[in-house]
C-alpha cells in the first residue's frame, strides 16, 4: 500500500522554512503540514497565513493545513488565500461543524476534520458528506515529539470502517508519535497519510533521508 507522507514544519528550524520545504519535496513528500496554534485551543503558538504565503510561492506542495485555535471561522478565508490546499479543523473547537466544513470548501479548500485522541468517532455522524479528510490525533494536540498513544490503533481502524461503508473518497490521516518503529502498525491499522514531524526532521542524515526511512518502514505489511 503506498501512504502518503505529510511532513510537519512544527519540528523543522523555524529560520529556514524554505530549506526545509525544499528538502521535504526532494525527499517525496506528498504535502506538507502546518500545525496552527494559537496559545488557546492549545498551549502554544506557532504559524500564522503569512507564513504559508511566504512559502506559497517556494514549494509546489500542497498545504495540509490543521487549525488547532479557537473558533476556526474566523482564520478559514485568510488561510485559503494564503495558499493553504487543505484546511482542517477540530471537531472540539466548532460549534456548528457543518457549516464550517462548507465554508472550507466553499473558498476552494479541501475540508478535513480532527479528533483528540478522547473524541469518539461519533463525532462524524451526520459530517461525512462534507468531509475530503479525517484526521486521527494519536497524541493530544500542542507539542511535537510525544509517544504515540497504543489505544488510537482501534480508533484508526474504526475510522477506515466509516470511511469505507460511507463509500467516500475520505482521506484518513494520523498524526502524532509515528516513526519507522510503530509506523506499519498505523498503516495497516489503515491510514492513508502519515504526518511527522520529530522522525523526520530529527533523521541524523536530514528530512529527505527521514522521509524515505518512514515510506519503508510503512510499506512493511
Amino acid at each position: 500500500m503506498h501512504v502518503r507522507l505529510s511532513p510537519s514544519l512544527l519540528s523543522a528550524d523555524f529560520g529556514a522554512l524554505a530549506d526545509a520545504a525544499a528538502a521535504c519535496a526532494a525527499g517525496g513528500a506528498d504535502m506538507l503540514h502546518f500545525d496552527v496554534m494559537d496559545g488557546q485551543f492549545v498551549p502554544n503558538i506557532t504559524f500564522g497565513p503569512q507564513v504559508l504565503r511566504a512559502l506559497r510561492s517556494r514549494s509546489h506542495l500542497p498545504f495540509d493545513t490543521h487549525l488547532m485555535i479557537v473558533d476556526p471561522d474566523r482564520f478559514i478565508d485568510e488561510f485559503a488565500e494564503a495558499g493553504a490546499t487543505d484546511i482542517t479543523v477540530q471537531a472540539e473547537a466548532c460549534v456548528h461543524l457543518q457549516r464550517t466544513l462548507a465554508h472550507i470548501r466553499a473558498v476552494g479548500a479541501r475540508a478535513g476534520l480532527a479528533l483528540n485522541p478522547a473524541t469518539p468517532l461519533s463525532a462524524l455522524d451526520y459530517v461525512m458528506d462534507d468531509l475530503d479528510l479525517l484526521l486521527v490525533m494519536s497524541v493530544n494536540p500542542g507539542f511535537g515529539g510525544q509517544t504515540f498513544i497504543p489505544a488510537m490503533l482501534s480508533k484508526i481502524a474504526g475510522a477506515r470502517q466509516r470511511i469505507e461503508g460511507s463509500g467516500r473518497d475520505i482521506l484518513l490521516s494520523v498524526d502524532g508519535g509515528i516513526g519507522t518503529s510503530n509506523a506499519a502498525k498505523v498503516v495497516a491499522a489503515g491510514a492513508g497519510m502519515i504526518v511527522a514531524g520529530s522522525s523526520v526532521f530529527g533523521h541524523p542524515d536530514g528530512p529527505g533521508a527521514g522521509l524515505r526511512a518512514l515510506r519503508e518502514a510503512g510499506s512493511r505489511l
